[in-house]
C-alpha cells in the first residue's frame, strides 16, 4: 500500500497547505479522493501489464527471429539435389529396375545387372546395348534430376554424364542431373554403391545422404547407407575424400574428416559421430563381382547382406547361432540355397533351413538324433 500512501499524503498536501491540519475532510472530498486512489490504482496495474506483455512479445520476436535466422541458414546450406529429394514423394520399390526421367516417365529395366549410359549432354540415355532414350537437359534452364531405382535382388551399373561410373547394390536409390552444373557434381544415394569418379579438380564430386556429405575429386570407393543400418559406411580404395557431417541439424554446425585409402569411416546416424579405422578394402568392393568376402562376421550378418542381395526374407530361430561367425568366401553369382550350403559346409555349429509357403527363409540349430 506504499503507493495509496503516498497518493493521501500528495492530496492532502494539496489541499491543505499545513500538512499536520487535523481538520476532517468533507464528504466531496473524500469522494473525490477515493475516486483519485482508485484510478491511479487502474493505471499503475494497466502499466505493468503492458510492461510484461511488451517484455515477453520482445523475447518472443527474438526467438523468432533467431528460429528462422537457423532455418534460413540450414534452407541456404542445404544443396539443390537435398531440396530436390525432399520435394520428391517416396516412389515404392517394384520388381524391376526403374529409371524415372525429368517428365516423371519411367522406364522400366528388366536385365538383372543393367548398364546404363549418359550422354556428355545428358540428353541421350542408353539402356544395355539395344535401347535409346531421349529427355529435354537443356543446361541453360534449371538442372534436370534423374533417379534409378533397384529394388532388392537386383544391381545395376551407370555411367552418369561425366564420366564417373556407379554400381548400384540391391536396395538402392541414386539421384543424379542428366548433366551437372557448371561449379560441381553432386548425387544423392540411398543403399549401397561403388563409386569409380572421373577426376576434374576444377569440379568436386560430392555424394549427399542425410545429415552426411563425402566431397571427392577423382576417386574409388564404396558408399553403404541403408535405411535399417545404424551408421552410414565408407571405404575407400584410391585417391581421398573428406566427410562433411552435420553434428546438430538445429543450428546447423558441422564437422569434417579425411579418410585415406584403405580405410572405413562409420557415421553412426544417432550421435553423429565419426570412427575410423583399418580394413581390408576388397571385402567391400567383392559384391560388384558376384562375390562376398567375409572375415569373422556374425551370421546376423551375413544373413542380412543375402537378404537384400536376393530379395529373400530370412530369419534365424537361435540368438546363439546368430551370432557366431564366419569367414571365407561365398559365390553370390550362384541361387540362395547354393549359397545356403556353402555355409552349412563351414566349420560353424550345425544348422538346417526351410522355406515356407510365403518364401520366407528360417535358419535354425540342427538337432543330435
Amino acid at each position: 500500500m506504499k503507493l495509496i500512501s503516498l497518493l493521501l499524503k500528495s492530496d492532502m498536501t494539496q489541499k491543505n497547505k499545513n500538512p499536520f491540519n487535523s481538520e476532517p475532510l468533507s464528504t466531496k472530498d473524500k469522494l473525490h479522493l477515493r475516486h483519485r486512489i482508485f484510478s491511479s490504482i487502474y493505471h499503475y496495474k494497466r502499466k505493468k501489464r503492458v510492461f510484461r506483455f511488451g517484455v515477453g512479445a520482445s523475447v518472443a520476436v527474438v526467438l523468432l527471429l533467431v528460429t528462422f535466422s537457423v532455418l534460413r541458414g540450414s534452407g541456404a546450406n542445404a544443396s539443390g539435389i537435398e531440396h530436390f529429394v525432399a520435394s520428391q514423394k517416396d516412389i515404392p520399390a517394384g520388381q524391376e529396375i526403374q529409371l524415372i526421367l525429368n517428365d516423371q516417365h519411367k522406364v522400366n529395366v528388366s536385365e538383372e545387372n543393367a548398364k546404363i549410359s549418359y550422354s556428355t549432354t545428358g540428353k541421350e540415355v542408353r539402356i544395355g546395348d539395344s535401347k535409346a532414350l531421349n529427355q529435354n537437359a537443356n543446361p541453360s534452364e534449371a538442372i534436370v534430376y534423374n533417379t534409378l531405382l533397384v529394388p532388392y535382388g537386383k544391381r545395376s551399373e551407370i555411367t552418369l554424364s561425366d564420366g564417373s561410373k556407379v554400381w548400384l547394390n540391391s536396395g538402392s536409390k541414386l539421384v543424379f542431373p542428366a548433366k551437372f552444373a557448371a561449379e560441381k557434381r553432386e548425387v544423392y544415394l540411398e543403399g549401397e554403391a561403388i563409386f569409380e569418379v572421373s577426376h576434374n579438380e576444377n569440379k568436386p564430386f560430392h555424394v549427399q545422404s542425410k545429415n552426411h556429405d563425402l566431397q571427392v575429386l577423382g576417386t574409388v570407393f564404396n558408399l553403404s547407407n541403408y535405411k535399417d543400418d545404424a551408421a552410414i559406411y565408407t571405404v575407400l580404395k584410391s585417391g581421398s575424400v573428406q566427410i562433411n557431417y552435420k553434428t546438430n541439424a538445429l543450428f546447423n554446425t558441422q564437422k569434417s574428416v579425411k579418410i585415406k585409402p584403405g580405410m572405413l569411416s562409420a557415421f553412426n546416424k544417432n550421435d553423429r559421430e565419426v570412427q575410423k579405422s583399418q580394413v581390408d578394402v576388397e571385402r567391400y568392393f567383392s559384391w560388384r563381382d558376384g562375390v562376398f568376402i567375409f572375415k569373422n562376421d556374425a551370421l546376423k550378418s551375413i544373413m542380412k547382406k543375402l537378404s537384400r542381395y536376393y530379395n529373400v526374407e530370412i530369419s534365424i530361430a537361435d540368438d546363439a547361432l546368430a551370432n557366431e561367425t564366419f569367414s571365407g568366401y561365398l559365390d553370390v553369382k550362384d541361387n540362395i540355397e547354393s549359397v545356403m550350403e556353402t555355409i552349412k559346409a563351414a566349420e560353424t555349429p550345425g544348422f538346417t533351413y526351410e522355406r515356407t509357403a510365403d518364401h520366407k527363409l528360417i535358419i535354425s540349430l540342427k538337432q543330435n538324433l
